[in-house]
């Protein structure tokens, strides 16, 4: 600005508003951008400003057990106890095993709460009550297989595995379309099968964004997030957070709080990576020992562990303190609620849902605010 200071005031003010002309026009006219004056005349700048800042509310949400049989809507009154506002209806598939071929979903063999007429009366309740949804469809392997597995090996029994995948898949495609679901989760916990068969999960998202003006999601295991390609192609990361953070029996909130920095700071860092928020699309503790633990690993081991309500009550508070209100975080939906609440969960419950459990208070605490 040396040379500026020896001109007469007379050209420095022409000057000045030449530059600033210049400045401004220099943004397109579809552009957002906004000149800042930062106290310094040779620091003025122009900052684009089309990026919008995660919203800060919350998806408060459950993972609702579809039930066998049909069930009044007075049920859903129950949810007050938490006070959430979302919820994932999850109509479950089946494969046999990890390595045979395919998808079966028959309604005629399914609960009544994941056939297509259940989920409908399962929305209608949700939106009588101003409810949003997350419709997850999933497949369950039994007989202690998991779809993190899945893999059936050869060429032709992947491809059959797409082909009934994908039937399955639009069926409730076609049901978000039809009720204005907000979110869609396209896959649910494929390990092998979101890496091995990257081309099939990019069309397949294509071919629903065609038809859906919804949000999507995949909903990747804890432990997996990081190898999923197909981030891109959807409006979050989703995340079945199921963390092992303390291996104690009843750990204390502090304790767990002193583990979350690490798992925190990869999460930041990974959605500051994708430019998008990341939805816990299933997150719980179970109310057990050792409950902050791994507790895939306690499912299967209950019979040894006690119920432990404070483990669980704990775990929830520290989460809610660690995570909630992080601004990459989009919200989740808890693992996991049931229709009949009086008779649901309880005092001597080991399983994840809170209900009727000291969590209960800590989540609609959160849940409210």
């Amino acid at each position: 600005m040396a040379m500026l200071k020896k001109l007469p005031l007379s050209s420095f003010v022409l000057t000045l508003v030449i530059s600033c002309f210049t400045l401004v026009n220099s943004c397109d006219v579809d552009d957002d951008c906004q000149i800042i004056d930062t106290g310094d005349q040779d620091t003025t700048q122009v900052v684009d400003t089309t990026t919008t800042p995660y919203s800060n509310t919350k998806m408060d949400g459950i993972s609702f057990v579809s039930p066998p049989n049909e069930f009044e809507e007075f049920h859903f009154g129950h949810i007050d106890s938490i006070a959430a506002n979302w919820m994932a209806i999850s109509p479950f598939a089946f494969s046999s095993s990890n390595t045979s071929p395919g998808v079966q979903f028959n309604p005629n063999f399914q609960w009544w709460g994941e056939t297509e007429e259940g989920v409908n009366t399962t929305i209608d309740y949700c939106r009588g009550r101003n409810m949003k949804i997350m419709l997850k469809p999933q497949v369950w392997i039994p007989s202690g297989g998991w779809v993190g597995h899945y893999n059936p090996g050869i060429e032709a029994g992947w491809q059959t595995w797409e082909e009934q995948y994908r039937d399955y898949i639009m069926i409730f495609v076609n049901i978000a379309i039809e009720r204005d679901v907000e979110v869609f989760c396209v896959g649910t916990e494929y390990k092998i099968a979101a890496v091995e068969r990257e081309p099939f999960w990019r069309q397949l998202i294509a071919d629903i964004r065609a038809i859906y003006d919804g949000e999507l999601v995949y909903a990747s295991n804890w432990d997996h997030y990081q190898n999923i390609a197909f981030w891109d192609e959807l409006d979050y990361i989703g995340v079945d957070s199921y963390f092992p953070l303390v291996d104690a029996v009843t750990p204390t909130v502090e304790e767990i709080d002193a583990a979350w920095p690490p798992v925190k700071q990869q999460l930041a860092d990974f959605s500051n990576q994708h430019g998008k928020q990341i939805l816990f699309c299933e997150f719980g503790y179970m109310s057990i020992d050792h409950g902050a633990w791994q507790n895939w690993e306690n499912e299967g081991n209950q019979a040894n562990l006690n119920v432990n309500m404070v483990a669980q009550r704990n775990a929830f508070e520290s989460f809610f303190k660690n995570i909630w209100e992080e601004d990459w975080f989009a919200g989740g939906f808890i693992w996991k609620w049931y229709h009949d609440h009086p008779n649901a969960g309880g005092p001597t419950h080991k399983e994840y849902t809170p209900q009727n459990k000291l969590a209960e208070k800590v989540i609609k605490q959160w849940y409210t605010e």
